[in-house]
């Protein structure tokens, strides 16, 4: 039985009671909560209640297919690395032109000169072994023994609501590959231009390491009930190994799930991006405003993981979302090697093609800080309330620190699952604020790549897609698992991404 309280009127408010007292001249403490005027924050056991328990079995079931089923899930399976190198051979060799085969009877010449392509430029050499899986294994290293903060993540239903500890030392770890890059750039064991230069060899053994962990993990989980054994399984294998089988699979303290959402993926994203910088600068002696635009944006983006990767344990990724293929693949080999063709295309390309003048660089600067202070500050309000929700609260001052951070006497809705919906903050202007904010960031990447293929849009294209998709899902799990009180959320926050628009 939930229980809302205002303060400091102290209005009170029972679940399944018709009373209600009120202070004189206010509105019902009900009224306030479909106004999204309560000002309650009431810590209280984070295992739901007795009705949310039930919503949560049902959650934990197979009960739809989703993104295309079988088909669907095995054409992505198929269709992006192939995509990958497309894309890659386009920009490499055609300065971003999409080639295509001239007539039908070049169709086969066509496929042979894109395989031919592969064959000589993406191979897997011995050096983008060591590249890709030399920093894999630094930033394991790393995840075991920096020091950083440990906290509990959300009650897991399928462990019986148990809580499982993250130890958070994404920070001082992305610290400490900073130094580290620089060192063995500055000593000449391994220079930084390498990177971009090598970047098929590395995407194929990155398309290589995440296929293999993937079955790897998936095979584990079935026969040994590793990260928690099989969980809404719909007896598809196929299907099963895409969207994963355990929901926490951990080596020791380190939760491989959260390990590969915030490490590989967007560091190597960040040294790619600098990589080409520095490539460009000896070749051209400057770099030039897109370029370091995109060191800029991949370095906030990156920084902004690691020093709110406390926060992460709280998302609806490391709660609910299993640990397959579709998250493997995209954070091993998707994330850095297609968020990043903008930097491709400006070290293949003539400046003249993409570099913006400077009124166009000051307002591309400008979006980017603005939203990704909105997008930090959304992100840092969601996750620090669920936090106090639980009682778990970890304050961090790492560099920089977004205004509005933290909501003070936060409106929120009061579930009868026993969930708190945040209806105050950026939140009380759209249900996913930071998404909006998080894709305009997006669009700044793409743009660096300037107008002349539409490949290196490819990111906030994609990302847009997701998005919405992810937001279907997200938005059809809310409505399961919160009834009517999910349309009473929907009245009060009306808007999905855009105030007024959409």
């Amino acid at each position: 039985m939930a229980v809302t309280m205002d303060s400091p009127a102290a209005n009170l408010r029972q679940r399944g009671s018709t009373k209600t007292t009120t202070t004189t001249k206010s509105k019902s403490n009900s009224q306030k909560i479909a106004d999204g005027e309560s000002q309650a924050l009431l810590k209280v056991n984070a295992v739901p209640t007795e009705h949310g328990q039930e919503m949560d079995k049902k959650l934990d079931q197979h009960q739809e297919y989703e993104f295309g089923g079988v088909p669907g899930v095995l054409g992505m399976m198929i269709g992006f690395p192939a995509l990958m190198y497309y894309l890659w051979i386009c920009l490499w060799f055609y300065q971003g032109a999409l080639v295509h085969p001239k007539s039908v009877d070049d169709i086969m010449p066509f496929l042979q000169r894109m395989g031919q392509h592969i064959y000589e430029d993406a191979y897997p050499t011995k050096f983008a072994c060591v590249t890709y899986l030399g920093l894999t294994a630094i930033q394991v290293f790393f995840a075991f023994v920096m020091p950083g903060v440990t906290l509990d993540g959300l009650p897991v239903p399928s462990l019986g609501y148990k809580t499982l500890p993250y130890h958070c030392n994404a920070l001082l770890s992305w610290y400490a590959t900073i130094a580290l890059a620089t060192v063995l750039h500055k000593t000449g064991i391994y220079r930084l231009p390498w990177i971009v230069e090598n970047y098929g060899p590395i995407m194929t053994v990155a398309l290589i390491t995440s296929f293999s962990i993937s079955l790897i993990i998936d095979l584990c989980s079935r026969l040994f009930n590793y990260g928690g054994g099989p969980l809404r399984m719909s007896g598809n294998v196929i299907y099963d190994h895409f969207m994963g089988v355990s929901l926490n699979p951990r080596i020791g303290p380190v939760d491989l799930k959260m390990f590969a959402e915030v490490r590989v993926p967007w560091i190597l994203l960040v040294l790619l991006s600098v990589s080409g910088a520095v490539k460009q600068y000896e070749d051209l002696g400057r770099v030039t405003g897109n370029m370091a635009h995109m060191v800029l944006a991949t370095g906030l983006y990156m920084n902004a993981c690691a020093k709110g990767e406390h926060m992460i344990p709280q998302t609806w990724d490391m709660f609910h979302e299993k640990f397959g293929w579709m998250l493997i693949f995209w954070n091993m080999a998707g994330v850095p090697f297609t968020y990043c063709y903008p930097v491709i295309y400006m070290i293949r390309a003539p400046t003249s093609t993409y570099d913006f003048p400077l009124w166009g660089q000051i307002a591309m600067f400008t979006t980017l800080i603005v939203c990704y202070c909105i997008f930090d500050g959304a992100m840092a309000q969601k996750s620090t309330f669920k936090m106090q929700e639980q009682g778990v609260q970890v304050t961090r001052k790492a560099f920089p620190q977004v205004p509005w951070s933290e909501i003070k006497n936060p409106t929120y809705i009061q579930t009868k699952h026993g969930n708190k919906l945040l209806t105050s903050g950026w939140w009380a202007y759209a249900r996913k604020p930071n998404y909006t904010a998080d894709w305009i960031q997006a669009c700044t990447w793409g743009l660096t790549g300037g107008f002349n293929t539409p490949i290196t849009m490819f990111y906030p294209v994609f990302f847009l897609i997701v998005l919405v998709h992810r937001c279907g899902r997200d938005f059809a799990k809310c409505a399961r698992k919160y009834g009517d009180d999910w349309d009473e959320y929907c009245k009060v926050v009306r808007w999905k991404f855009i105030p007024y628009v959409y």
